[in-house]
């Protein structure tokens, strides 16, 4: 129990500053409501107006999304692997390569349907 007690420490202190920063948050800032604030935009120009039922939202926004997301998981499961290298056995060399493969897949899925396409 002793190794978790700097975890349960440094966990107990970021709610107790997520906390004091929400609750200080009123009596610290200013509170001056005007329309521009209240407004879904507040870069000055004003937004198109949508169909009744909202509107419909570009795919390439959920391509954007789901590339991040890929790739984001990519490095974050190689990264490990990369530090330990020299000491793996050939099984954790195969499954990184598996790995890699299902990476492969997401990666030219994103790219036939048009996700890496900027224009």
């Amino acid at each position: 129990m002793n190794e978790y007690i700097p975890i349960l420490v440094l966990g107990g202190l970021a709610l107790a500053f997520a906390l004091f920063s929400v609750g200080i948050a009123p009596f610290t800032g200013p509170a001056r409501y005007n329309r521009a604030k209240m407004d879904r935009y507040e870069s000055g120009i004003e937004p198109s107006p949508l169909p009744e039922g909202g509107g419909k939202v570009s795919i390439k926004y959920f391509f954007t999304a789901m590339m991040f997301i890929v790739f984001d998981i990519e490095i974050v499961f190689l990264y490990p692997f990369a530090v330990v290298f020299d000491e793996l056995s050939w099984f954790a060399f195969f499954a990184v390569m598996l790995f890699l493969l299902n990476i492969t897949i997401a990666y030219v899925y994103e790219w036939r349907r048009g996700g890496m396409d900027w224009t």
